[in-house]
Formats: structure tokens, C-alpha cells, sequence
């Protein structure tokens, strides 16, 4: 038989509440919302990140498509400065030229007529002051002009050259052969390797 203490105790035992052991469930089903939001959070990062290294690589390909644009602009106008610098060169040794045989073809009338005086001056007076000084200037002319490239043209005993020779009359000769200059009228010059005045000459028929 129980004692009145043991059955105090039993009743006490059936009249206590049974305690919730399973807490841990419990734990674990408040835990998965975080888990949850953490994973959203970190899914929304990576979108946002993705995002945002689409947006900067869209930026660069832009800045580089401007870069490759400014690079082509300026290589065009590097190309078109030199187009325009060589135009200029040209343009300016041809006005160049062009000035300076005008100015030859007005200096070599007055080679003309120094030759002529030269000429005419009688034997006994080509030691005198006049005479001499004469033929310093003519040489002082004629080596300027040499300095500047500009030559006289072969003429007599030469093969008439079109070119070179202007035939104003035909004439016999004994001493060349036909087609050959056998006298030349006036004298011609050329000016690097142009003619700027055909030599007058005379040809053997």
C-alpha cells in the first residue's frame, strides 16, 4: 500500500503541465523567414551588381566609340593639313617659277644688247676702259643668272631640236649637213631644264 506521501506526490506529478519539448522545430520555423530575406537580399544584390556592371560596360563601349570617333576625326584632318600643306608648296614654287621667268625673260633682251655692244665695239678699242668695263657687267650678269639655273641653249652645229630651236630661215651650207643649225639669230635660254626662250636659228636645207 502507497503512503499518503507517495500519493500526494503522484497527484502533484499528474497535475503538473507536460513541458514543450519540441522547441527546436519551433527555432528552425522562425529561422526561414531570415533565411529567406538573406537569399532575397543577396539575389537582389547580384541583379543589382549584374546591373550595374552592364551599365558601366555600356559607359565604356560608349567613351570608346567617342574616343575611336575623335581619333578618326583627327587623322582626317591630320591627312587633309598635309593634303593642303603639300597644295600649298606646290602652289607656291609654282607661282615661284612663274615670277621668275618673267623676270628672266625681261633680263635676257638686256643680255641681248650687251652682247650687241660687245660686238660692235671696233678691235683697237676692246683694251679700253669702256670696252672692259663692259664685259665685267656682262660676266657679272651671266653668272647670276647661271647661279639661278638658267643656261643658253646650244644652237650651231646642233641637230634643229623643235624643242629647243626655232627655225626662221634655211640656208646652204658647205661645212654641215642638212637639218643641222648653221646660224644662229638669237640666242635661247632655258631655266631649270625648261626652255624660256626658243633659240632663232637657221637651218641647213
Amino acid at each position: 500500500m502507497r503512503t499518503v506521501a507517495e500519493e500526494k506526490d503522484k497527484k502533484l506529478e499528474e497535475d503538473m503541465p507536460e513541458e514543450n519539448t519540441p522547441e527546436a522545430p519551433e527555432e528552425e520555423k522562425a529561422d526561414q523567414p531570415a533565411q529567406e530575406e538573406a537569399a532575397a537580399g543577396e539575389e537582389a544584390a547580384s541583379k543589382s551588381e549584374k546591373k550595374e556592371k552592364k551599365k558601366k560596360d555600356k559607359k565604356q563601349d560608349a567613351l570608346k566609340e567617342k574616343i575611336e570617333e575623335l581619333e578618326d576625326r583627327v587623322k582626317r584632318q591630320m591627312a587633309e593639313f598635309e593634303n593642303f600643306r603639300k597644295r600649298t608648296e606646290k602652289e607656291k614654287t609654282a607661282m615661284f617659277e612663274t615670277g621668275a621667268r618673267s623676270v628672266i625673260e625681261k633680263i635676257l633682251p638686256v643680255v641681248d644688247n650687251f652682247e650687241r655692244g660687245l660686238a660692235s665695239v671696233p678691235e683697237e678699242e676692246k683694251d679700253g676702259a669702256i670696252a672692259q668695263g663692259m664685259q665685267m657687267i656682262y660676266k657679272q650678269l651671266m653668272t647670276e643668272l647661271e647661279k639661278l639655273e638658267v643656261k643658253p641653249i646650244e644652237a650651231v652645229g646642233e641637230e634643229f631640236n623643235p624643242e629647243f630651236h626655232n627655225a626662221v630661215m634655211q640656208v646652204e651650207s658647205e661645212e654641215f649637213d642638212s637639218g643641222v643649225v648653221a646660224q644662229e639669230l638669237q640666242k635661247g635660254y632655258t631655266y631649270r631644264d625648261s626652255v624660256v626662250r626658243h633659240s632663232m636659228v637657221a637651218v641647213v636645207q
